[in-house]
This record gives C-alpha cells, sequence and structure tokens, in this order.
C-alpha cells in the first residue's frame, strides 16, 4: 500500500510539472479532470508539492479543496486499513 501512494503521488507531481511545462510551452495540456483525478486516486501529496514547486494552479481553489480533501479521505481509509 505504502509503495502505491509512493508512486501515485509521483505520478501526480510529475503531471503537475509535465502540464506547467506544456502551458508554458502552449502546447497541448492535461487535462484538469485527469489531475483531478489523479488527486483522487491517492495523488494529493503530489498536487500540493506539485503546485507548490512548478506554480502551478496555485490559484485554482478547487485543486486545493480537492487535494486536501483526497488526502484526509486516503490518510483515514489507510489508517482504517493498517489499524483493523
Amino acid at each position: 500500500m505504502i509503495v502505491y501512494y509512493l508512486l501515485i503521488n509521483f505520478v501526480t507531481f510529475a503531471a503537475f510539472g509535465i502540464d506547467k511545462y506544456k502551458a508554458i510551452q502552449r502546447q497541448w495540456r492535461i487535462p484538469e479532470k485527469t489531475l483531478i483525478g489523479m488527486m483522487v486516486l491517492g495523488g494529493g501529496l503530489g498536487a500540493l508539492a506539485g503546485m507548490q514547486v512548478f506554480r502551478h494552479k496555485t490559484r485554482h481553489m478547487e485543486f486545493w479543496a480537492v487535494a486536501i480533501l483526497c488526502i484526509l479521505v486516503h490518510v483515514g481509509v489507510y489508517l482504517f486499513v493498517t489499524m483493523r
């Protein structure tokens, strides 16, 4: 389970970096639904880190809210599964 969270957060972090690069280059972008989907799958920490490191999507409050909510939900699920 820990390997999964490390992987999804790394992929999400990288996706934010790639999307920022593509935005600067005025190229095709990663859809916002995809970025949010990655957060829902467990990449909330990677998203927050990517937002800060790449200064990407920092003005979009929905990204902050979804990332924080996803982190809380996944921490709760992780604790529930490991504490049983």
